[in-house]
């Protein structure tokens, strides 16, 4: 398996941040083991989640005053494709807890909030930070709603206020960690009498696993990333109160469109997956594979071609991935922004590519469900799909960013338009 010297220049990483790559490749040779099963089943990877816990990865993204590492988007993102190498249901689920702690850390800090704004915020995160620091609880990130781009119109799941606090009602599509979590955060829109549902009025809460009324629902049998536990999340009449407010209301939509590289924060999975097939080809192809026969298949000079091929490809895919995770930012330039859109259909196009060329190059003996190419191939497959940043929508505003002036972008007629809600404007 390759090692992080192979990719990186670590002369320019903290001893912290490295120490941490280290750890996930040792405790990632664990984590390969159980994928398999965890794939059939499919179950989650409970144990590799206790493994996260016990040596403080939950906490890597809180800042150091909150009992955290206070790592970067990006020093996570390198983090998140380590652990993708090796299994890549638990680096997605792992995003949706990070993503959750990303969003208090990240948007807390936004110029753009009011005084009054920030000093509400304060000990809601706080609380957050608490329960991730001293209790080593796990956050789900459901958003996603099923039929629409989530960003397109205010959230469903609405929140009425009734004595002591709110009523939620929705229903969350795809609540990756269903039933593995200890809190839900739970995007929802607060419903006023008198006035249709906005995005002003969007709020988030940490709605615990155990909440009445919370349901999950439907059996989780999809093609890859099985191990992800990503069933339908029904919220009916749940109950919650002023603390379980993560942030407050209408911080959330204020400040996330001015951070758009937290929306793609799927592809590190994504990119540590494609490293994980690179590095299976090349030990498969030199007869290096623990439990296989040491079969030197190098002699083909058709085979060598594609390795250096795939080569080529993953070099492109990392350098353009890493340049724009280091450089994350709130209030980004357009320039930043379109290289984050390259580099996510880069990502979730070419791990696709990388997938199948290899499966074509080792040969039939690797779409066996013995060989951990074949799931490989299948947990590929997702990437390009997910919303709010698909590959289809990627194309689409990386299109008109490169052809239109960012105040021409509202007025073109087109029947998708709707989609570019999503869109970063500029402040």
């Amino acid at each position: 398996m390759s090692k992080i010297e192979d990719y990186y220049d670590i002369s320019t990483f903290s001893d912290e941040h490295i120490a941490m790559l280290r750890l996930i490749n040792e405790l990632g040779q664990g984590f390969a083991e159980r994928a398999p099963e965890n794939d059939r089943g499919p179950s989650f990877p409970t144990k590799n989640y206790e493994e996260l816990a016990e040596h403080g990865f939950l906490r890597l993204v809180i800042p150091k005053e909150h009992g955290g590492f206070g790592f970067s988007l990006g020093e996570y993102a390198l983090i998140g494709a380590e652990i993708g190498k090796y299994c890549a249901s638990t680096a997605i689920t792992f995003n949706m807890h990070t993503s959750a702690m990303l969003w208090s850390r990240y948007m807390y800090d936004m110029p753009n909030l009011t005084d009054n704004e920030r000093a509400a915020f304060k000990p809601m995160r706080e609380r957050q930070f608490r329960r991730v620091v001293e209790d080593k609880a796990i956050f789900s990130q459901p958003i996603s709603e099923g039929g629409t781009n989530w960003t397109s119109e205010p959230i469903k799941t609405s929140a009425k206020k009734v004595d002591g606090g709110w009523l939620l009602n929705g229903f969350k599509k795809f609540a990756s960690l269903a039933g593995n979590c200890d809190y839900y955060s739970v995007v929802c829109t607060e419903h006023f009498e008198g006035h249709a549902p906005r995005h002003e009025d969007c709020l988030d809460f940490a709605v615990p696993a155990d909440a009445k009324g919370l349901a999950i629902v439907g059996e989780w049998d999809p093609l890859g990333m099985r191990a992800t536990a990503s069933n339908d999340l029904i919220i009916k009449d749940v109950f919650v109160s002023e603390d379980d407010l993560m942030m407050p209301r209408g911080v959330f939509v204020k400040t996330l469109p001015h951070w758009p590289t937290m929306m793609a924060m799927l592809s590190p999975a994504n990119m540590g997956l494609a490293q994980g097939i690179y590095d299976f080809t090349v030990g498969y192809l030199r007869g290096d594979l623990p439990g296989q026969p040491p079969i030197d298949r190098r002699v083909y000079p058709t085979k060598r071609v594609s390795v250096g091929k795939m080569f080529q490809q993953l070099t492109l895919m990392r350098s353009n991935f890493l340049r724009v995770m280091m450089e994350a930012q709130g209030f980004p330039t357009k320039q930043q922004v379109m290289r984050m859109y390259v580099s996510q259909i880069a990502v979730m196009d070419g791990v696709q590519e990388l997938a199948a060329l290899a499966i074509r190059t080792c040969g039939g003996q690797t779409m066996l469900k013995t060989m951990p190419l074949e799931r490989m191939y299948r947990d590929s497959r997702s990437g390009a799909l997910m919303l709010p940043f698909t590959t289809e929508i990627m194309e689409d505003y990386l299109s008109v960013m490169t052809l239109y002036d960012m105040d021409e972008i509202d007025h073109i007629s087109a029947d998708n338009a709707s989609t570019r809600v999503s869109m970063w404007r500029p402040a």
